[in-house]
């Protein structure tokens, strides 16, 4: 089984290039790699060179496969039954795309968080496929989340070998890691990390570590600020396809490897 990581974090912290740039590094290493998107802004596909015309349809919006597979069309005056446990082990290689490097991305669109007084078939098909793609699939999973983790069950809070929570270095982003580490926990979810991102120096490590101690929480790995990144958001382009693509997978290459530290220490323990 490949390791089943969550991402997490503020919007504009760059969650979805460390998604994105993990999983290109994984799939260059030979692993079988699924990458989900399950964050409703996020622009994950661009990282992974899937362009705008072939990006898979999300999920929730298709409409005839809601209907088959649940047995009630959304919005329609049908009733309210439906399969709570539909079918979903061929969703993700029959929805999905391959991108560069191998890696299949899927898009799941917006899941309802629990208590949201959603019940819906939309719901009840995208909460099922995260369960299969976290509890069953045999890949290297690395789901794009929304900041917090409302969408998971506890079920599959139970199969994630570890939440990755990206911050920035600003008070905001800490604080919001901070929430979404307390969330984490009360679904029982221990195997967390703390990643930084877009650090300038020493300094900013360091009132980042001091920032997050105060809450209970250590930081894990720290990715520099990359002007190779930010040039390819400007340019509208994957960070791979730049000329000095290498000065970002290099730290990403040390953050995979500090991921794989970690999971080794859990297993060792257990």
């Amino acid at each position: 089984m490949g390791y089943k990581i969550a991402v997490a974090g503020k919007g504009g912290v760059g969650k979805t290039t460390v998604v994105g740039s993990l999983a290109r590094v994984w799939a260059r290493d030979g692993m079988k790699v699924l990458a989900v998107d399950a964050d409703p802004a996020s622009h994950l596909h661009s990282v992974l060179e899937v362009p705008l015309d072939r990006v898979p349809k999300p999920i929730s919006a298709e409409l005839d496969l809601i209907e088959e597979r649940t047995g009630s069309r959304p919005g329609a005056t049908t009733g309210p039954f439906y399969k709570l446990n539909p079918k979903v082990d061929d969703i993700p290689d029959a929805y999905s795309v391959k991108g560069a490097d191998g890696v299949r991305l899927v898009v799941l669109g917006t899941i309802r968080a629990a208590g949201s007084g959603c019940f819906c078939p939309e719901n009840a098909i995208l909460r099922a496929l995260l369960d299969h793609i976290i509890l069953e699939r045999d890949d290297a999973v690395l789901v794009d989340m929304e900041a917090g983790l409302e969408q998971f069950g506890r079920a599959t809070c139970r199969g994630v070998d570890l939440l990755l929570i990206v911050v920035g270095p600003s008070a905001r982003a800490v604080d919001t890691g901070r929430r979404i580490a307390a969330l984490a926990r009360e679904m029982g979810l221990e195997r967390m990390a703390v990643v930084a991102n877009h650090v300038t120096g020493e300094h900013d490590e360091r009132a980042i570590r001091s920032m997050l101690a105060e809450h209970g929480l250590e930081l894990s790995f720290a990715l520099p600020r990359s002007e190779v990144v930010a040039r390819a958001d400007i340019e509208g382009r994957s960070v791979f396809q730049m000329d000095a693509a290498k000065d970002w997978e290099s730290p990403v290459r040390g953050l995979s490897n500090e991921i794989q530290r970690m999971l080794d220490r859990v297993s060792d323990a257990v």
